[in-house]
């Protein structure tokens, strides 16, 4: 690829310096083109098709290199070839040659600049894509914009390339009738200023402005249709309604309540949402105790014989409980009460973008509202009411009782072998805790590699350190069918059925949303008699074969689906994804103009520091949005497998720049050899780097090793701030410390890029001075 750039970019040069040297461009002018007309009109009399073609490959060549003369071989193609039949040859040769241009521009260039200022240019490839035709079609129509300087520049955007071809046809056309035209009585044209009018130049510029400020008219009358419906009230009870009370949630109410707004937060279920109560902080207090235990078992390596724990597992559990009863305060109806925000417990339906009705289940904290149903009415509506644990379609999983990452923390009886379904971040981490805490555990995942999101080495990495803790990692495995046999105790030998494996009571299925479970299943086969020993199995397909996996207790996690049911969107016409979530854009805006959207319902992210972050700019753009809106930022956004070892990553991957095209170098920190890991005996993994060629600008990181969740976070800030590795390795490091590898991952990079022509010059002057200089 690079020796076909280097070999068209001097085919270019050549042909273009050619062009100069040869004296050609004294052709194109107005003066040779009146001294040669009658010869040009005598030669395509006698030979038409001969003339065409010579004709369309000379425009073909001087528009493809971007060299001065269109103008005149399209007065030439009206002076030669008449008005109807020029046009015709004109309008093809012209956008023929514009579209090599363009190809040529792209092929050479694109990769160069889109690399170096990616960020900066964000903005305009995110217009480009969805307006990219628009903005063409505008420029061609408008002649103050050189030609050839269009080819070049949406070359260097994402502009498919028939869409440039197609657009550039059209735009172009009505100027080309005016220089055929203008070509046909060319005998009474004294120069080329005097093709173009300024009132012609003022009624093109009209035209060019026209499809997108058309567009714009249109998005205001589509939205004035939206709100037309519906009446609006005089007044309002609140500034903002904001509907649920999750991350998203909470910092929206929050800053509302701020800047002195009034602010109605809806949550029909716990304040603090999935983080708090089913997600983050549970997950993260089972993980460390689950380390604790994982620790002591790694005795020797911390220079003890042996180490041991006696634990309870129900206490365990019992811990996670506490620790969410301690953080509960942070998002609690008393703390927002006192921030401002009046927080109503109740299932909230949009009745219209200015009325939102609540079912209450409790009462509305600063006012004596009963429980009951009560319609409210506001000037904006956020909504944020999270996502739920995907359940797949697996027959025979109806008949089972199942956990989900909602459900597992009511667990109290530890699982003997644990069957975990999914092998994304949820069933990573809960996999290896439940395995450090003793349970036997086979992690299922239907794709070929754990994390699909991370690189494939950090997916054999994680999956290799599993499997040496015990853990069966079983990859491109897809699950097929769930089988349940209820096994008689009589029939079995008494040893094979210890008495405190026997169920004391029914059992209910855990997980499954009642609404999901055919009714006729409900009461019989989602239990399991106490007079019987239940074996379930896992049938599963790899490379074509059957695979059966016997477990007795099933974790899924297999993703989690936005909550977007039963809030009254399709009433209202708000468009959901394909993925799921409500459609917004650059502002968080749905299709009604004054309800917004954050968190997991909006995407494309599930994490809570996006949810928190996305907030941000809903409730600002919904509270102020008349006066200035922020397009939401998502440069540099983090995240965190909280595994041991952690996995950290924070913009590109090897894996997404190669898909995108992006060109970049790789810089790799061995954390085995950072003196605070060894100390520590957490001396494995890695920081790699991804820059742009030649340069300390950074693409992305990925990290794994211990708190890699903690170290990373020196690369999101200098991402943000477009801070290069020169500057991280300039920064004074605390030792000894694991943030040192990042400061040992700047030092690989600048090693590389030592300038070693000045070296060797460096080399040869101490050289001279230890041997005296004079």
């Amino acid at each position: 690829m690079k020796h076909s750039r280097i070999i068209i970019f001097i085919t270019v040069l050549l042909l273009t310096a050619a062009f100069f040297i040869l004296d050609l461009h004294q052709y194109f002018s107005l003066t040779s083109l009146k001294a040669n007309l009658l010869q040009l009109q005598n030669f395509q009399h006698g030979k038409p098709l001969i003339s065409i073609s010579i004709y369309m490959i000379v425009y073909i060549v001087v528009t493809a290199l971007s060299l001065p003369g269109a103008t005149i071989l399209s007065l030439a193609g009206g002076a030669v070839f008449g008005l109807w039949k020029g046009v015709i040859i004109v309008s093809f040769a012209s956008t023929i040659g514009a579209t090599l241009a363009f190809l040529v521009a792209r092929f050479l260039f694109r990769d160069a600049i889109q690399n170096r200022f990616s960020k900066k240019l964000e903005i305009i490839n995110s217009g480009i894509e969805k307006e990219g035709g628009f903005y063409l079609f505008s420029l061609r129509l408008v002649p103050l914009f050189p030609f050839f300087l269009i080819n070049i520049i949406m070359g260097l955007t994402g502009l498919p390339a028939l869409t440039f071809a197609f657009v550039s046809q059209i735009g172009m056309f009505p100027a080309t009738i005016i220089y055929v035209n203008t070509g046909k009585h060319l005998s009474q044209l004294e120069s080329l200023q005097g093709i173009l009018s300024p009132g012609l130049i003022l009624a093109f510029a009209f035209l060019g402005i026209f499809p997108i400020a058309a567009k714009k008219c249109l998005d205001l009358i589509r939205r004035y249709k939206s709100m037309a419906a519906y009446e609006k009230p005089k007044k309002f009870d609140y500034n903002l309604i904001v509907i649920g009370a999750g991350s998203a949630g909470l910092v929206a109410s929050y800053i509302a309540a701020a800047v002195k707004a009034k602010v109605a937060l809806i949550e029909k279920h716990k304040m603090g949402g999935d983080c708090l109560n089913t997600g983050c902080v549970p997950s993260k207090a089972l993980i460390k105790s689950a380390r604790v235990l994982s620790q002591v078992r790694r005795a020797k390596d911390f220079g003890f014989e042996k180490g041991e724990i006696q634990f309870d597992f129900a206490e365990v559990m019992e811990r996670v409980q506490r620790i969410i009863k301690k953080v509960e305060p942070h998002d609690s109806v008393e703390r927002y009460t006192r921030l401002g925000v009046e927080c109503i417990e109740g299932e909230a339906f949009i009745n219209s973008p200015y009325e939102v009705t609540i079912k209450e289940t409790g009462s509305k904290s600063g006012s004596g509202l009963r429980s009951g149903e009560t319609t409210l009415t506001t000037r904006s509506i956020i909504i944020a009411t999270g996502a739920r644990p995907a359940i797949p379609k697996i027959p025979g999983l109806d008949k089972i009782p199942f956990f989900t990452s909602d459900t597992i923390w009511e667990i109290r009886k530890q699982p003997k072998r644990l069957l975990v379904l999914g092998g994304g971040p949820i069933g990573c981490e809960l996999a290896q805790a439940f395995s450090s805490l003793g349970s036997r555990v086979t992690l299922v995942q239907r794709g070929n590699h754990l994390m699909k999101k991370e690189d494939t080495e950090v997916s054999e990495l994680i999956k290799g350190k599993f499997e040496s803790q015990g853990i069966t990692v079983l990859t491109g495995h897809a699950a097929k069918e769930i089988s349940v046999k209820n096994i008689s105790i009589a029939d079995l030998p008494a040893e094979n059925v210890p008495v405190e494996d026997l169920p004391t009571e029914n059992i209910p299925v855990k997980g499954l949303p009642v609404e999901e479970i055919p009714a006729e299943n409900i009461s019989l086969q989602n239990s399991v008699s106490r007079k019987s020993n239940p074996v379930y199995h896992l049938i599963c397909t790899h490379n074509g074969q059957d695979k059966i996996i016997e477990f007795d207790t099933l974790l899924l996690a297999l993703g989690r689906r936005p909550n977007v049911t039963g809030l009254g969107l399709e009433k209202l016409g708000i468009n959901i994804s394909d993925k799921g979530t409500i459609e917004s854009g650059d502002f968080l805006e749905t299709s009604i103009p004054n309800i917004f959207c954050a968190g997991d319902v909006a995407g494309p992210y599930q994490f809570t520091h996006t949810a928190a972050h996305q907030s941000w700019f809903a409730s600002v753009n919904a509270l102020f949005g008349g006066i200035k809106k922020f397009r939401v930022d998502y440069r540099a956004v983090p995240w965190a497998t909280f595994t041991d070892p952690e996995v950290a990553r924070v913009g590109l991957n090897e894996s997404e720049a190669a898909a995108k095209g992006i060109l970049y170098e790789v810089t790799r920190f061995g954390i085995d050899d950072l003196d605070r890991a060894i100390a520590d005996s957490e001396d494995h993994g890695f920081v790699k780097v991804l820059t742009v060629p030649g340069k300390d600008k950074i693409l992305g990181v990925t990290i794994v090793g211990s708190h890699a969740g903690d170290i990373i976070s020196e690369f999101v800030l200098a991402m943000k701030h477009g801070l290069g590795l020169n500057k991280i390795l300039g920064t004074i490091h605390i030792y000894p410390t694991m943030a040192e590898a990042n400061k040992y991952a700047a030092g690989q990079w600048k090693r590389a890029h030592a300038p070693e022509k000045i070296l060797v010059w460096l080399e040869k002057f101490h050289i001279w001075m230890r041997n005296g200089k004079k």
